[in-house]
C-alpha cells in the first residue's frame, strides 16, 4: 500500500516543472515582436507586463528581471538593439542625444555660461565659448565679452540650439554655432511630450501655409512668422520686433490649436502630420478646433491622409 502512494507524490514537482517548462511558450508571442526591429506597429507594454522569458536578451532601461523574465517597470515601446532590450516611456522628461535640436529658455546668467531650461531633468549649458559673437566674430572670449553676456541672452529669453555633448551627470551642454540657431524673436511656444516628437533630419520647417515650425526634441514647439530674409551679421542673436500681421498670427492660433489636437490623440509630430492637421482644420473656425467632436473629426481624416501617404 505505502509504494502504491508515492507516484502521487512525486508527481507534484513534476506538475511545477511542467508548468515552469510552459512559462516561455506562454509569452511566445512577444518574442516574434521583438525579433522584427523594423516593425512598424510598435509593442506597448505597462508596469509587470512581461517581455521576454528568453534569456538570451540583455536588460535595458525600463526592465528588470523577476524569476529569470524580463519583465516591464515603466509603461511604453518596447525597443530592441540587437540583443539589448529597453522600455521606451510614453511620458518622460527629455533624455537628450549628441546632435538633437532643442528649445529652450535662459533661467540663469552665470560665469561664462547660461543655464537653459529644455524640459530635461538637469538646466542644460550654454557656455560663453559655444555662442556666435554679433558680426560672425571667431576670436577668444575675453572679460569684455563676459561682462556684455547678458546683453547677448539674458532671463526669458528662448533660443534654439544643439546638443553638443553630455556631462557625466546627464546635463546637457548645448552650441548655437550656426546661423540656424539663436535667440527666439516673436511667436508661440508650445509644451508637449518629447516622445511625440519624430526624429528626422531637420527639424527646422518653413510650411506652405505661411508660417514656420521648429520641432524641437525637447518637446518645446517653437511657432513663427516665416522671415522673409536672414540677417547674417547678427550671429543668431537679431530679433525682428516688427508687427506681426493679422493673417500671420492665424495662421500661428490655428497650427498651435492643432498641435494641440495632434498631442491630444499621440499622433506623431513632424512636418507632413502638423500639415496635414492644418489643412483638415480649414473648415472649421480657429476657436471650434479644441471642441472634443471636431478633434475626432480632424484627427480621423489626418490619419486617413498619413496612411495614404505612407502607402
Amino acid at each position: 500500500m505505502k509504494s502504491g502512494r508515492a507516484p502521487p507524490f512525486r508527481a507534484v514537482p513534476v506538475r511545477n516543472m511542467a508548468a515552469e517548462m510552459r512559462l516561455p511558450a506562454v509569452h511566445k508571442h512577444v518574442s516574434p515582436a521583438l525579433s522584427r526591429s523594423n516593425r512598424e506597429d510598435k509593442h506597448l507594454v505597462v508596469p509587470g507586463d512581461i517581455i521576454t522569458s528568453d534569456t538570451g536578451f540583455m536588460r535595458g532601461h525600463g526592465t528588470y528581471m523577476d524569476e529569470d523574465r524580463l519583465t516591464a517597470s515603466v509603461a511604453g515601446e518596447v525597443e530592441r538593439v540587437n540583443k539589448l532590450i529597453c522600455v521606451k516611456p510614453l511620458k518622460t522628461r527629455y533624455n537628450g542625444e549628441v546632435g538633437d535640436v532643442v528649445v529652450g529658455r535662459i533661467t540663469e546668467v552665470q560665469q561664462k555660461r547660461w543655464k537653459v531650461e529644455t524640459n530635461s531633468r538637469l538646466d542644460s549649458v550654454l557656455l560663453l565659448s559655444s555662442v556666435n559673437l554679433p558680426g560672425g566674430e571667431l576670436r577668444r572670449r575675453s572679460a569684455q565679452d563676459e561682462l556684455a553676456m547678458r546683453d547677448y541672452l539674458q532671463e526669458g529669453d528662448l533660443i534654439s540650439a544643439e546638443v553638443q555633448s553630455i556631462f557625466s551627470d546627464g546635463a546637457l551642454s548645448l552650441h548655437t554655432r550656426s546661423l540656424k540657431y539663436g535667440k527666439l524673436g516673436q511667436g508661440v511656444l508650445v509644451l508637449l511630450s518629447p516622445s511625440l516628437i519624430k526624429r528626422q533630419k531637420t527639424h527646422f520647417h518653413n510650411l506652405p501655409c505661411g508660417a514656420s515650425i521648429i520641432l524641437g526634441n525637447n518637446g518645446f514647439v517653437w511657432l513663427y512668422p516665416t522671415p522673409a530674409q536672414l540677417d547674417e551679421e547678427a550671429g543668431g542673436f537679431y530679433t525682428s520686433m516688427e508687427p506681426v500681421s493679422l493673417s500671420d498670427r492665424e495662421v500661428i492660433s490655428r497650427l498651435r490649436n492643432c498641435l494641440l489636437a495632434l498631442a491630444a490623440h499621440k499622433v506623431l509630430l513632424y512636418d507632413t502630420s502638423v500639415l496635414y492637421c492644418y489643412e483638415a482644420s480649414l473648415v472649421h473656425q480657429i476657436k471650434d478646433i479644441l471642441k472634443p467632436e471636431i478633434i475626432e473629426e480632424i484627427i480621423l481624416e489626418t490619419r486617413q491622409r498619413l496612411v495614404e501617404h505612407e502607402g
